[in-house]
């Protein structure tokens, strides 16, 4: 079993900053993805930033030169850095893991539990 444990979120003002953190922890063989969605009320959830197998990494449209996701390799954790923050960033943001427990192919997808981020104006 896999657990995805999220920390960071909660209320900052426009323009100001958060940092997300994620840590994967349990059975890992490799992980293919991990990142960061969001879900804000009455839309889809839909990719903030992430991390492939080998290091590439991709953002959304609007968070690049915004958002940064990091990682620690060691302790199977990813970081977002959040600065500039809009009001439309609101949102719940979920991390978001592809992970394979043992050397089979097979790709398991797990998710966080969820944190709360709302941006004032």
């Amino acid at each position: 079993q896999v657990q995805l444990v999220e920390s960071g979120g909660g209320l900052v003002q426009a323009g100001g900053s958060m940092r997300l953190s994620c840590a994967a922890s349990g059975t890992i063989f490799s992980i293919n993805f991990m990142g960061w969605y969001r879900q804000a009320p009455g839309k889809q959830r839909e990719l903030v930033a992430g991390f492939r197998s080998g290091g590439m990494t991709n953002y959304a449209d609007s968070v690049k030169d915004r958002f940064t996701i990091s990682r620690d390799n060691a302790k199977n954790t990813v970081y977002l850095q959040m600065n500039s923050l809009k009001p439309e960033d609101t949102a719940v943001y979920y991390c978001n893991a592809e992970i394979r427990t043992t050397m089979a192919l097979r790709v398991y997808n797990y998710w966080g539990q969820g944190t709360q981020v709302t941006v004032s104006s």
